[in-house]
């Protein structure tokens, strides 16, 4: 199993196998797979990397934990009637109406660490900005009332560890103590929910709304978590790239610094895939930050060139039925949030750069921690 794929330069090979799965790192083969859900079904996306022993499933039953098919993991029928009730939460007009609070509400936050900065302060940028952000922004689309930002990224790294790390049996159990009851919590809170986590309850019961709010909550604010934080670090290391246009700069991050590095399907039949053969129940492991950088994607694929042609050919929110519900939204955030902190990240030095965990999909960069200069 590949582990740290951050760590790893893009292999030469468009599909190859490596710890029995076969891995995709090409643009054009990571797209195949990514559109076509008759020969690659999204059932495993959610599955444990590291098998989950009876004595860790137990500590979960305990709190009702269940992760049936919803969105990520979801090739049944139900996953068109549940993506377009979230889908109407994040509808472009209302993600764009959103411009003004989250601006008030990044300024803000920008300002509170600027006056610890400037009274000598080392700041975590990861706690006090990106983390910040993104769940209220969730929060307020999907009319959730969420927990403090320091404990709803303790329970969401929790879950991102337990499914895609490779903890040992003692840190699994110490996990599930974690992710179980805040999933209990959340379950409470689906039953008494509205819009469209009240949709999808009344549709397709309880575990189905939990289920979706349990991915939304910790794929969905810890993945734009993670790239504002591994922006931020690039952006201080590179000041110049300030002097770009901030969409600009956000896609070229979101090409070179996708916070997700891979994402897996299952074959459904036997097939081929690169010149490879495939068979039936393999894992498929899609590498979609190898499949940023590929060759031809980009003018200059391996270097952050904002505004170059191909910058936007990337597959850092995926690609078909399951692409993210939240780019309109992800983007917004990156904007605000690069354009608010800039002046600061220009008078900044990094004390200690954000250091991901040991992971299958997801970077976990943390804490990013900056003095002024």
């Amino acid at each position: 199993m590949l582990f740290e794929l951050w760590k790893h330069p893009p292999a030469g090979a468009a599909v190859f196998r490596e710890g029995g799965q076969v891995v995709v790192a090409s643009h054009r083969t990571a797209k195949e797979v990514l559109l076509d859900g008759r020969r690659f079904s999204p059932a495993n996306a959610l599955d444990a990397v590291t098998p989950l022993p009876a004595t860790v499933l137990r500590e979960l039953a305990r709190h009702r934990f269940r992760l049936p098919a919803t969105l990520a993991n979801n090739d049944t029928g139900t996953h068109e009637s549940i993506r377009a009730a979230f889908a109407e939460a994040f509808a472009p007009p209302r993600v764009a109406a959103l411009r003004p609070w989250l601006t008030g509400l990044t300024r803000r936050a920008v300002l509170r660490a600027a006056v610890r900065l400037r009274a000598g302060e080392a700041v975590d940028l990861d706690a006090a900005v990106s983390s910040e952000v993104p769940l209220a922004a969730l929060a307020l689309l999907l009319g959730l009332d969420v927990d403090a930002a320091a404990e709803v990224k303790r329970f969401s790294r929790a879950a991102l560890e337990l499914f895609w790390g490779r903890p040992s049996l003692e840190r699994q159990l110490a996990l599930a103590r974690i992710v179980g009851p805040r999933h209990a919590a959340l379950r409470v809170r689906a039953a008494s929910s509205t819009g469209a986590t009240r949709r999808v309850l009344e549709a397709h019961g309880e575990d189905a709304a939990t289920a979706a709010l349990f991915f939304l909550l910790v794929a969905g604010q810890e993945t734009t978590s993670q790239f504002l934080t591994l922006l931020a670090h690039e952006l201080i290391g590179a000041p110049s790239l300030l002097d770009a246009p901030v969409g600009a700069v956000v896609e070229e991050g979101l090409r070179l610094l996708p916070p997700l590095v891979s994402w897996r399907r299952v074959a459904v039949e036997d097939t081929v895939l690169g010149g490879a053969a495939v068979a039936a129940g393999e894992s498929v492991l899609v590498w979609l930050a190898a499949a940023g950088v590929d060759e031809g994607v980009a003018e200059c694929p391996a270097t952050m060139v904002p505004g170059q042609r191909g910058s936007r050919r990337h597959l850092a929110f995926g690609a078909g039925a399951h692409r993210c519900l939240g780019s309109q939204l992800a983007r917004l955030e990156a904007e605000v949030v690069v354009s608010e902190l800039a002046p600061l990240l220009r008078r900044c030095e990094v004390v200690s750069p954000p250091v991901g965990d040991e992971n299958l999909s997801f970077r976990m960069p943390g804490p990013l921690v900056v003095a002024m200069r």
